[in-house]
C-alpha cells in the first residue's frame, strides 16, 4: 500500500473513532456519569459468573495492561520495527513516546468526564480514579496496536499466528476491567475508541512525513542545467562567431 492510500485509511480510521468516542463520551456526560443501558446487564452477570479459577485468571491478565509490561511490549515492538541498530534507536523511544503521550491525554480526558467507578462491593481486584475512559483497557489497546504495526512491517510470515494473539491480549485486558467489576462496559469501549483515535492520528502523520524530500537526486533524473525546466531542457545554441556575422553565405 502507498504511503498516501495508507495515510487515508489511518487518517479515516482516527476521524470515525474520535467521532464514535465523542458521541460516546456526551452520551456519558448526560447521564451524569451513570451506567448506560449494556453496563448494569454486564457487570450483573459478571457478578454472578466468578468462580475462584477465573478471578485468578482475569487478575493475571489484568495486572498485564498497566506499569512495566506494556512498555516492555512496545520496546519489542521499535526492535522488530526497526531494521537496522540506528533505526531501533530511533523506533523504541518513539514508539514509548507514543504510548506515554496517549496515556497522558486519556488522564486528561477522566479528569474532565470525572466519572465513577462502579459500586466497590463488586470489586475484585484494587483500583482508583475516575472511570471513562479505562485506563488499562487503552493502555494494552495502544501497546497492542504498535506491536501489530511492527509485525505486519517485519515479520509478515509470524504475523498470521501472532498478531491475532496480541490482539486477543490486548481486549481481554479490556474486559476483564468489566468482569473484575471495577469499570462500566461502556469505559472499555471508551478506551479501545480514544485508543484506535490516537493510533490513527500517528499513522497518518508518520504515513505523510516526507522522508525523502532532501533526498539527493539519482544520475540522470531531474534537471542538469540551471536553465532546464520542468517541461523539457531549454534548446541551447553554440555561440555564434563574431567574424561571420554580417557575411553572406557564397552563391
Amino acid at each position: 500500500m502507498r504511503s498516501g492510500r495508507l495515510a487515508d485509511a489511518a487518517g479515516t480510521a482516527a476521524l470515525g473513532a474520535w467521532m464514535a468516542f465523542a458521541a460516546l463520551t456526551a452520551l456519558v456526560v448526560s447521564h451524569q456519569g451513570g451506567p448506560l443501558y449494556p453496563d448494569r446487564e454486564l457487570l450483573s452477570w459478571s457478578v454472578g459468573h466468578r468462580p475462584p479459577a477465573a478471578v485468578a485468571v482475569a487478575r493475571a491478565l489484568t495486572a498485564t495492561g498497566t506499569g512495566v509490561v506494556p512498555y516492555v511490549l512496545v520496546v519489542l515492538a521499535g526492535l522488530i520495527a526497526g531494521r537496522s541498530a540506528r533505526q531501533r534507536l530511533v523506533a523504541v523511544p518513539l514508539g514509548a513516546l507514543c504510548l506515554g503521550a496517549g496515556q497522558a491525554v486519556r488522564y486528561g480526558v477522566m479528569d474532565l468526564v470525572a466519572r465513577a467507578r462502579p459500586p466497590g462491593p463488586d470489586w475484585r481486584t484494587p483500583a482508583s480514579g475516575w472511570s471513562f475512559p479505562s485506563g488499562h483497557t487503552t493502555t494494552a489497546a495502544l501497546t497492542a496496536g504498535l506491536l501489530i504495526l511492527a509485525l505486519c512491517l517485519r515479520a509478515p510470515r509470524a504475523r498470521v499466528l501472532l498478531c491475532p494473539l496480541v490482539a486477543c491480549w490486548g481486549a481481554g485486558v479490556g474486559l476483564t476491567r468489566v468482569y473484575l467489576g471495577v469499570h462500566w462496559f461502556t469505559d472499555v469501549v471508551g478506551g479501545w475508541l480514544f485508543a484506535v483515535g490516537w493510533l490513527g492520528v500517528l499513522g497518518c502523520a508518520a504515513a505523510r512525513w516526507p522522508a525523502g524530500r532532501h533526498a539527493p537526486r539519482a544520475p540522470g533524473h531531474g534537471p542538469s542545467h540551471p536553465s532546464d525546466t520542468a517541461d523539457g531542457p531549454v534548446e541551447r545554441h553554440a555561440p555564434q562567431d563574431p567574424h561571420r556575422r554580417g557575411r553572406s553565405r557564397p552563391a
